[in-house]
């Protein structure tokens, strides 16, 4: 029988417990970026699953990406507006099943947001040039840096470093 007490208990877990699984830091939604379309747009330019991770911050299964295993030279760009973001020379393999880097290009090419859902507090990692979410990172990663920029292989495209003739 829900009495007063249990109500009221029940709501502030709610109040709580809530924002902490569901909730994610939107700050990248109020930043200006040099690339803005509208929710239309973006939904008719992107997959469906691409849609999901850039603009719905949400997150491909582990080790469903090619570029997981993507070992040519070149960079690793945003798909939703095509800025290089990452190097294939900082790619390495966490055993997470996501492609992962230990820097980006420069640090404009990427912003990061404080994300706590599902009851975690990590670091979102988002391109600079459109807001679409990329992934997250993380400071258990391989030296220079100590990072882990852990991404979605559905919100990257890949860029192959251009031959030179002999």
């Amino acid at each position: 029988m829900l009495n007063r007490r249990r109500l009221m208990l029940s709501a502030g877990i709610a109040a709580i417990g809530l924002p902490l699984l569901l909730g994610r830091s939107r700050n990248a939604a109020a930043e200006a970026f040099a690339v803005n379309r509208s929710d239309a747009e973006w939904r008719a330019m992107l997959t469906s699953d691409q849609y999901e991770v850039l603009r719905g911050q949400g997150t491909e299964r582990p080790f469903s990406s090619a570029l997981l295993h993507e070992e040519r030279k070149g960079n690793f760009a945003c798909a939703g507006c095509g800025q290089d973001a990452f190097s294939s020379a900082t790619k390495f393999d966490s055993g997470t099943g996501w492609p992962s880097f230990w820097a980006p290009l420069d640090r404009q090419v990427v912003g990061t947001t404080r994300d706590t859902s599902f009851g975690m507090v990590r670091e979102a990692v988002h391109c600079g040039r459109c807001g679409g979410h990329l992934g997250h990172v993380f400071d258990d990663g391989p030296k220079p840096t100590g990072l882990r920029y852990c991404l979605n292989g559905v919100a990257l495209t890949f860029h192959p470093a251009e031959r030179k003739a002999s």
